[in-house]
């Protein structure tokens, strides 16, 4: 007897354990033909579910009649629906990327937003058997390691993929006999973008050379997700072995990377999650070998040579905006302040002589403070010394690293430093004898924030 895709279906997420029967599973549902089929399969379980539109605006009113499918779907069936607009092509040239690579971004992170704010244990996305196909393509094409040929897993996270078993061919079959509503994406069917080219004119031309292709592949992929799995076992171990973490930042020992004898393969799956890439993976060897202070970006990551440590650091979004704080209760707004307040100076009062507490005179202050990064040429009177001294000088003496100098924030009161915040105190704001009010401030410790 042959099965069912719905039979399938029940069959692939239980083999892969991809939810438990109380769960209850996101639907990320486009309107496509894959999405709307894997919502019209979740309505014949008893599983509680939700489903989530993205609208990125590229098409007018093709992306609203997407969204009024999904929604009228939703509402017929008694679903919860989510829905969210997106300026797509603003966010992809804000950050310098594609539009897909910025709809992908825009969309993963929404859903996790609604997925965390709803009670929803997973988000189930659509992609099937020649999605995976073509992603292996697209991936060969342009060069990757072992991951990118073993293609999308069944699940990563929170994401689960109900629909990787499933050809194409079985998914429009299974629409047809339903009679399931759906949008055809007109640049589906143009050949401009690479996966529309390998979708229909490179498949085509494999399957003339072996009509099993995608058995084939989909075989291949399997064998190296094996081979993945034990090759990220054993990179994950040097990893631990030649870093520290601290925050989010990852601590390398260049003598050890130089031991281990580490080549452009080893150096690439190391720090490939940092968005070294095979190309970039020779520039990565040269900075091992360099002078402190060289660097280099990927499009996640900055990776920076300091003394005998390769620094690993997040790229932020933002630079650090100045912040203004017109009076005490103000800079609880800020980031990373933990507490701030005004105590009156008592005989039994003690001052804490923990880095992230500042305890203030607070006659000395001259509103508004600001909360800014620290400049060249920056200068304070370090707690305990009547001289004055550079940061920058005060720096190399702390022996910071190019990051924390980096991510150094100080608290200014009428164009003197007060406090370099999780650090140290400037001495002509320190509470003496005569001191009555004290403005006491508790901080993380910004450099790890």
């Amino acid at each position: 007897m042959v099965s069912t895709l719905y039979e399938d279906f029940l069959n692939f997420i239980s083999e892969n354990n991809l939810f438990g029967r109380n769960n209850r599973i996101l639907l990320a549902v486009s309107g496509g033909i894959d999405s709307m089929v894997m919502a019209h399969l979740f309505l014949k379980l008893e599983t509680i579910i939700g489903i989530a539109h993205c609208n990125f605006c590229l098409r007018d009113e093709e992306s609203d009649k997407d969204e009024e499918l999904v929604k009228s779907f939703s509402d017929k069936n008694g679903v919860p629906f989510y829905s969210r607009r997106f300026k797509t092509k603003e966010y992809s040239q804000e950050n310098g990327i594609s539009v897909q690579m910025a709809a992908r971004e825009l969309r993963y992170a929404w859903f996790e937003n609604v997925r965390d704010e709803n009670g929803f244990n997973f988000i189930a996305v659509a992609h099937n058997l020649n999605d995976n196909i073509e992603t292996l393509l697209i991936n060969l094409i342009r060069g990757t390691g072992i991951t990118g040929l073993s293609g999308m897993r069944p699940a990563s996270e929170k994401v689960i993929r109900p629909l990787l078993f499933a050809l194409r061919s079985e998914i429009e079959d299974y629409c047809s006999q339903n009679r399931i509503p759906f949008r055809e994406d007109s640049s589906n069917s143009e050949t401009r973008y690479t996966r529309n080219k390998i979708r229909h004119m490179l498949i085509p031309l494999l399957k003339e050379i072996n009509p099993s292709i995608e058995e084939t592949l989909t075989e291949t992929a399997n064998k190296l997700a094996g081979t993945d799995e034990i090759v990220n076992e054993y990179v994950n171990s040097i990893r631990t072995q030649l870093s520290v973490k601290n925050g989010e930042t990852i601590i390398f020992n260049i003598e050890k990377l130089r031991n281990l004898k580490a080549g452009k393969t080893l150096v690439f799956e190391l720090f490939s999650p940092f968005g070294i890439t095979g190309a970039t993976s020779g520039d990565l060897l040269k900075v091992f070998e360099s002078n402190s202070g060289k660097q280099i970006f990927t499009r996640t990551h900055r990776l920076i040579r300091s003394r005998n440590e390769l620094i690993v650091i997040p790229l932020r979004k933002k630079k650090l905006e100045n912040y203004r704080i017109n009076s005490p209760e103000d800079i609880l707004m800020m980031p990373g302040i933990v507490s701030a307040g005004i105590i009156t100076r008592e005989p039994t009062y003690e001052i804490s002589d923990n880095q992230n507490i500042a305890c203030i005179d607070f006659d000395k202050l001259k509103f508004p403070l600001l909360i800014r990064a620290w400049e060249n040429g920056d200068y304070f009177f370090p707690l305990g010394m009547k001289q004055k001294k550079k940061l920058s000088d005060y720096f190399i003496d702390r022996k910071y690293s190019l990051a924390d100098k980096e991510k150094a924030i100080i608290l200014e009161s009428g164009g003197c430093i007060v406090w370099i915040i999780g650090e140290r105190l400037d001495d002509r704001f320190k509470v003496t004898d005569s001191t009555t009010k004290i403005f006491q401030i508790e901080s993380k410790r910004f450099p790890d924030s």
